[in-house]
């Protein structure tokens, strides 16, 4: 499913964020320490290769809400943007720092040229953020900052399971296009 806001594609696909070989930049839904883990960081990390977390491992720690960028690697995009998103019930306020992962990613890629870039659903999984209350945050944030964005013109949300492309999906069908 895809929507035009403001000139920016919106898109949920199920499928594996390390292997999207059309987006100039994937999102990592990192831990603190930037290194290899479960989920998109495991799947990130062993496509990439050890020169990521050699890349990663000065940048951090990061905080909730935060975002760097690196290098690819050996991944088909060229940069990996790394949010850490907030651990629900216990980084506060969790929908701020959310939303807060968002717009820093998206920032870091206008700052580098970046047309394209592709998110997961980030604190969705292990760090226990309510699936619809993840895609609510997520799709509204990317959609405020739509008519701010001069670079990015296609955001995709790289969805793990039926069940979070089902929830993102069900959002993005209630975000008005343009």
């Amino acid at each position: 499913m895809q929507k035009s806001i403001h000139g920016v594609t919106l898109e949920c696909i199920q499928g594996d964020i390390a292997s999207q070989d059309d987006i100039t930049a994937v999102v990592n839904a990192a831990n603190s320490q930037l290194r290899s883990g479960g989920g998109v960081a495991g799947a990130l990390h062993q496509k990439a290769g050890p020169g990521l977390e050699e890349e990663c491992r000065p940048l951090a720690p990061i905080r909730p809400g935060e975002a760097v960028l690196t290098g690819g690697h050996n991944l088909p995009s060229r940069y990996v943007i790394h949010c850490l998103g907030p651990v629900y019930g216990v980084d506060k306020p969790e929908d701020e720092l959310l939303a807060r992962c968002y717009k820093r990613a998206l920032a870091l890629a206008e700052e580098h040229h970046v047309d394209s870039i592709a998110f997961p659903a980030i604190s969705s999984g292990a760090f226990g953020f309510p699936l619809d209350k993840a895609a609510q945050v997520a799709l509204k944030t990317v959609g405020n900052a739509a008519p701010g964005l001069r670079q990015v013109k296609k955001v995709r949300f790289v969805l793990f399971s039926q069940e979070q492309k089902q929830a993102f999906e069900q959002v993005l069908s209630s975000v008005e296009g343009t």
